[in-house]
């Protein structure tokens, strides 16, 4: 695997020799010639080795080294000193440097150094990515799965993880989409940088271009400077696109163009931008309707479903709730410091019988309701919600409205009468007013205002 080194010397002899010595090695080779410049590399990211001199003008080595390790702490530091800075740069150590050099220094001490804190730095990434790959797997209720439809698409994400390809992930609200591409990026080479997540039906259309994009200084109105957009943020690792089915078709043209080219401009520029993102895109629409009825661009949509997983709402896959139940207990007995011992069998067949419109979230909600109000250390039939001990929905489906009630008002209590019915799950409230997620999210916060 190429590493890449950042040499700072205000020397340009000892940046000159030290890039030749280790370009031959193979090495990818950035210099600096002072600690300002070196900060501006180390924060674009991408640095897996600093060697720096500890004596320079300005923001000397031991300042540098602090704020290395405070923006990018994986990163190995190699001190550069002479014989009179030797307790300094032993110091330097105590405070997080790997090691350092003296001046003069062998070509064979330099390479012999710079080995070492490689292998320390790719030994301390492939903890960090192994522990997290482990945390994932142990702590994702949707791995363990008795479910046949569920157990499909875990190997499927297994398969597809590792690869480069576009993942498209439907199902309705709450069956745990968020999750899977979690998994998928977990599981992935990128999993050392952390996935960028936007929720599109939650930026209005005025704002998603700019959020994705990003914008330069003057761009709009209230532009004051320039801002990196979600994509810069996840290059080299993934962007995961919750309610892609919801984004502006004039925002789907750039979005085409990033899966095809990998590039795209910032608002207000005209240069082009390149970055190395995968794209995972979650909907609870129907898309392929969606495109029918002209609000999706069909070319978008062909490029998205690369490899598309259809998650099952949790009323088909009812041999999962047991395990999800005694994970959730297992998570709220722990956040609210309860020791909760299980589940009382009436219980759990009211759980297995209830339809779970809200899917698993909803199953997770009424568990930390359960937990948090139980008394007797055991989850009974008289800890559960009467809704769902009644194994149905609430009983009236109907607003009694008085006339004369203004439109605004009577639109304000069909939306929170719907979410209440839907136990605050926006997505589904979307579905049953015939509206868009993006459009309740707008008139809520109108609501608010």
């Amino acid at each position: 695997m190429n590493k890449t080194i950042l040499v700072v010397d205000d020397e340009i002899g000892i940046r000159q020799s030290l890039k030749k010595i280790l370009e031959k090695e193979g090495y990818t080779v950035l210099t600096a010639s002072n600690g300002e410049e070196a900060f501006r590399e180390i924060r674009g990211g991408d640095i897996d080795l600093l060697i720096t001199d500890i004596r320079m003008a300005g923001m000397d080595g031991l300042e540098l080294l602090g704020v290395c390790k405070s923006v990018s702490p994986y990163t190995e530091v190699i001190m550069i000193t002479g014989y009179a800075s030797v307790d300094t740069a032993v110091d330097s150590m105590k405070q997080g440097a790997y090691d350092y050099i003296t001046k003069p220094f062998k070509k064979a001490d330099i390479l012999k150094a710079v080995q070492k804190a490689i292998e320390k730095q790719i030994l301390t990434m492939d903890n960090i990515r192994m522990k997290a790959r482990l945390e994932a797997l142990e702590s994702g209720p949707m791995v363990e799965t008795a479910s046949p439809g569920m157990k499909k698409i875990v190997e499927i994400v297994h398969q597809v993880a590792p690869s480069q390809a576009t993942v498209l992930i439907m199902g309705e609200s709450g069956t745990g989409k968020e999750v899977i591409a979690d998994m998928i990026h977990t599981l992935s080479p990128r999993a050392e940088r952390p996935m960028v997540k936007v929720n599109c039906a939650a930026i209005p259309e005025t704002l998603i271009e700019s959020e994705l994009f990003g914008y330069e200084r003057g761009a709009f109105t209230g532009a004051a400077g320039r801002r990196e957009g979600r994509f810069e943020a996840a290059d080299k690792s993934s962007i995961f696109l919750d309610e892609i089915g919801d984004v502006p078709q004039s925002v789907q043209v750039k979005l085409l163009r990033i899966l095809q080219e990998g590039t795209f401009e910032r608002l207000g520029s005209n240069r082009t931008i390149k970055v190395d993102t995968r794209i995972i895109a979650a909907t609870n629409r129907d898309l392929a309707a969606t495109v029918k009825q002209g609000l999706f661009r069909e070319d978008l949509y062909w490029r998205l479903n690369v490899i598309s997983l259809k998650l099952p709402c949790l009323k088909e896959r009812r041999e999962d709730i047991p395990s999800l139940v005694q994970h959730f207990i297992n998570r709220f007995s722990h956040k609210n410091a309860k020791a909760i011992k299980g589940i009382e069998s009436k219980a759990m067949e009211i759980l297995l019988s209830y339809e779970w419109p809200g899917n698993v979230r909803e199953l997770e909600n009424v568990i930390e309701r359960s937990v948090v109000l139980d008394k007797d250390c055991v989850i009974g039939a008289d800890d559960l919600p009467s809704t769902i001990e009644h194994g149905c929905l609430p009983s009236s489906d109907s607003v009694t409205i008085p006339l004369g009630t203004p439109m605004e008002e009577v639109e304000r209590i069909l939306m929170e009468e719907t979410l209440k019915r839907t136990k605050g799950d926006k997505g589904l409230a979307s579905k049953l007013l015939g509206i868009s997620t993006r459009t309740l999210y707008r008139k809520m916060d109108r609501k608010e205002e």
